[in-house]
């Protein structure tokens, strides 16, 4: 998209299919570029580039894409959890007009067979037996999508039923059947989120079945104990959530000349992805070329493959392009989920309020396949006491295999569901103790300089009990808004336009909570970014271009890209190339790091593209100031200047011809593994807060919640475009109150079958479900962070969700153990 000064949109020129198989396909990204004035930079509120596109419908999402001779992709799943696959039959899908490849796993053209993010434990196909319900076990190309669809219902698979693992009990009994027989087998890539070196996963759990365990263990709980004047012990339940992103799971592969295919994806890490689908294609990485196409959400969802290896391996096996989308239906089973969990904690405090010891048990349900799970349980349990002072400390975090769907990444990524747990055990000693549920957290809050329970300090701002003040601090919304001189608005009332009331049993309830989450890859992995930066004259201005292989879904890092190359080049003009695998790894668009690695990744290359310039200014006009050789020189409004203001050159003059291109990869701190016996270790490089109030009503003799309002404060450390921070906190915020009322992945404990894949059964908030959010943002800086600033994006979703099932609670009385809450559990009838 092309913005003139006046900040007015131009309609892009949709792009065209090329001559042949290799030929740009419709609906490819083209070049992002805002024209403005010297403003612009850091943290102001610069509209997003693409963000007019978007609004009027004519952005183009991964499931736009065209090629004029493509073929369509269809994926036959399985209708049961766990079975023996006794025969596949593939003869009449083949006969059928149309089809030109139907692949099972036998068909896969190398002995690679599995991929994975951190264990190779997924087949590309199911072999010998599946292990989840809607596992890919075939695929088809076909000339119309129907075509493709009908022929994989043609495919004749016979399946022997197998006993399902459901839960903790059933896959940890002595007899349990095993989700993967021979799993010392599987191959293995990482065998820690550290890296090739590391302990292998699994080889210190205690049972096949487990994915990943990880203790922390820290003082003596035993004395600390003794200390205690009050004890409270809870067991908690939590849900299995799903991104629920809009825009379905979808890409375009194009088979290209060389005998490499190009693939066109809405994903969350290109060079990820690339790394898993080479083996498996059996090609060398440079010939498997990835372009980000338009992504509709991702929240973790689209770490993880989907169709990106059955769409190129049916382009290769045709010589075609390949399209597959999926539909919402197979969206549900396409991809991994958070992990449900069982939480079991208990917490002591003294009379006078301050915690003694806490204990817990996270036990986390991670499905048929690791996918995540293991940094996930890192996650779990380093996070697990929350933002608290607590120096006695025993946790125990694991991730299961069981047959149900796979869990994986999920915004907020563990701290999620250990959140909910210990913030409703933190109300429970409050009352106990008979002190206000905020001032026992205030009184009990970390600060910077506080010892984890994994013995790292927290060597930045850490203002919990602060954000705690302001949250409770904010106005209230008035009370029985619904009511007016012409009687109740329903849509105010829970229940809204189902008309159940007009207040009568409706009672108002008030709860806080507050949430730590890390920021960025942790536990020794080797967290970097890559930024190509380029500068040249274009037009008679000078303009820069910024090329990272960033997969924008929806945060707004192109936005930030873009301010962050003018502030540091002094120029208006940016231009945001399409992210692709032609620079180097910007590692995943998750664990809000982006703005903290890939930001800083163009802000490293745009300094030196800076000195690159500076120096060439000495080359042509050092001999005509003295100031080109004595005084420190900027750049700002297109110009090079002194510190004191004096104008040198015009960067148009001092260019010329030339362009000056600079390709660097960018790291922060190190970071370390947790110890596998203790939990001890530097295992994350950021922590970011956010502390919630939840004002709800609830009609209790119907069971309905109405959340009226959902105020947040939270530290962002800098805030380098505040419309946006505004929005990834208000975003985050909505996603916690659906897990908290709502969303839940309704699983048959019988049979481990999706009972509710749809979203007319699997309820995500609307606009009429989502309250006023108000929004108050801290801002103090970590030193050591680009710019200062925080990861902003999952730690509001931790913290929203404990909140408002605390105002439920405050408005019912009742205990309230599990999320979502349903209106059985508030009416006692379920």
């Amino acid at each position: 998209m092309t913005e003139h000064s006046s900040g007015t949109p131009r309609t892009p020129t949709r792009a065209t299919t090329g001559p042949g198989p290799a030929g740009t396909p419709l609906g490819a990204p083209s070049t992002l570029t805002q024209g403005t004035p010297a403003s612009g930079g850091i943290g102001e509120s610069t509209l997003r580039p693409d963000g007019t596109l978007k609004v009027t419908g004519e952005f183009a999402y991964s499931s736009d894409l065209w090629h004029e001779d493509m073929l369509w992709g269809q994926i036959l799943r399985s209708p049961v959890a766990h079975a023996e696959i006794v025969s596949i039959d593939t003869s009449e899908a083949l006969a059928l007009p149309g089809v030109h490849a139907v692949l099972t796993y036998d068909d896969l053209p190398t002995e690679v067979r599995h991929y994975g993010l951190e264990i190779q434990d997924t087949p590309v196909l199911a072999h010998g037996k599946v292990r989840h319900h809607g596992e890919p076990v075939a695929v088809v190309a076909a000339d119309h999508p129907e075509t493709a669809r009908r022929a994989a219902a043609k495919i004749r698979v016979e399946y022997r039923d197998l006993p399902v693992v459901t839960d903790e009990a059933s896959a940890l009994a002595p007899d349990a059947p095993l989700v993967h027989e021979h799993r010392d087998g599987l191959p293995q890539g990482p065998t820690t989120s550290s890296g090739p070196g590391g302990t292998p996963i699994g080889r210190h759990v205690a049972h096949p079945n487990i994915v990943h365990r990880q203790p922390i263990v820290r003082g003596d709980v035993a004395r600390a104990r003794e200390r205690a004047d009050v004890v409270v012990e809870g067991e908690y339940t939590f849900g299995m959530q799903d991104q629920a992103f809009l825009g379905p799971e979808s890409g375009l592969a194009v088979p290209e000349e060389d005998g490499g295919v190009h693939l066109y994806i809405a994903t969350q890490w290109l060079h990820s992805d690339r790394r898993q689908m080479a083996p498996v294609l059996g090609l060398p990485e440079d010939k498997v070329r990835m372009t980000l196409a338009g992504v509709g959400g991702a929240f973790g969802g689209r770490e993880d493959l989907s169709m990106q290896i059955h769409a190129c391996l049916l382009a290769l096996r045709t010589g075609k392009p390949v399209k597959i989308v999926y539909n919402r239906f197979e969206s549900f089973f396409g991809h991994v989920h958070r992990h449900p969990a069982k939480l079991y904690y208990e917490h002591g405090a003294t009379r006078d309020g301050k915690l003694t010891h806490v204990t817990c048990r996270i036990v986390l349900d991670g499905g048929a396949y690791a996918s995540a799970s293991p940094a996930v349980v890192g996650n779990a349990s380093s996070l697990g006491v929350g933002p608290y002072v607590v120096d006695d400390v025993e946790i125990e975090a694991l991730a299961l295999y069981t047959n149900n769907p796979p869990c994986g990444a999920m915004r907020g990524f563990g701290a999620v569901q250990a959140c909910f747990a210990y913030e409703a055990q933190m109300d429970k000693l409050a009352a106990r103790l008979g002190l206000d549920p905020v001032e026992f957290r205030r009184l009990n809050a970390m600060e910077q300089g506080t010892v984890m329970p994994t013995g790292q300090v927290v060597d930045s701002p850490a203002p919990v009990a602060e954000l705690l003040r302001r949250v409770k601090a904010m106005p209230m919304p008035p009370e029985r808004q619904w009511e007016s001189s012409e009687g109740a608005d329903v849509r105010q009332l829970p229940g809204g336009l189902s008309n159940t009331t007009h207040g009568e049993g409706v009672v108002r309830g008030v709860g806080y909570a507050v949430g730590i989450k890390n920021v960025g890859f942790s536990e020794g992995f080797d967290d970097y970014s890559t930024a190509r930066v380029r500068m040249e004259v274009a037009g008679g201005q000078p303009v820069a271009t910024v090329h990272t292989a960033m997969a924008e879904v929806g945060q707004g890092g192109v936005t930030v890209h873009a301010q962050i190359a003018r502030t540091e080049l002094g120029i208006g003009q940016v231009t945001i190339h399409p992210a692709d695998t032609r620079v180097g790894s910007a590692g995943s668009t998750s664990a809000s790091r982006q703005t903290y690695v890939t930001g800083g990744a163009v802000r490293n290359a745009c300094e030196l593209v800076r000195e690159q310039v500076l120096e060439l200014g000495r080359r042509r006009f050092g001999s005509y100031h003295p100031a080109w050789a004595t005084a420190e020189l900027l750049l700002e409004g297109g110009k090079v200047v002194t510190d004191g203001g004096e104008v040198l050159a015009d960067l148009v003059d001092v260019l010329g011809d030339e362009a000056v291109e600079v390709e660097e990869e960018w790291r922060h701190r190190p970071t370390e593994p947790f110890d596998l016996r203790t939990g001890q270790g530097n295992g994350h490089v950021q922590y970011t807060f956010a502390a919630h109030r939840a004002v709800v009503e609830v009609d209790t003799g119907l069971g309905l919640v109405k959340v009226i309002e959902l105020a947040c404060a939270q530290d962002v450390g800098k805030a380098l475009n505040p419309l946006s921070v505004i929005g990834q906190i208000q975003g985050g915020t909505t996603q916690g109150l659906g897990v908290a009322v709502m969303e839940e992945i309704v699983v048959d404990p019988r049979t481990a079958k999706v009972q509710n894949p749809s979203f007319t059964d699997y309820l995500i908030p609307t606009i009429l479900d989502t309250p006023v959010i108000p929004v108050d943002v801290l801002e103090l800086a970590d030193d050591h962070a680009p710019y200062g600033l925080r990861g902003v994006g999952e730690a509001p979703t931790l913290s929203s969700t404990p909140a408002v099932l605390a105002a439920v609670r405050d408005a019912t009385g009742l205990e309230l153990n599990r999320t979502p809450v349903r209106p059985e559990h508030l009416t006692g009838t379920g």
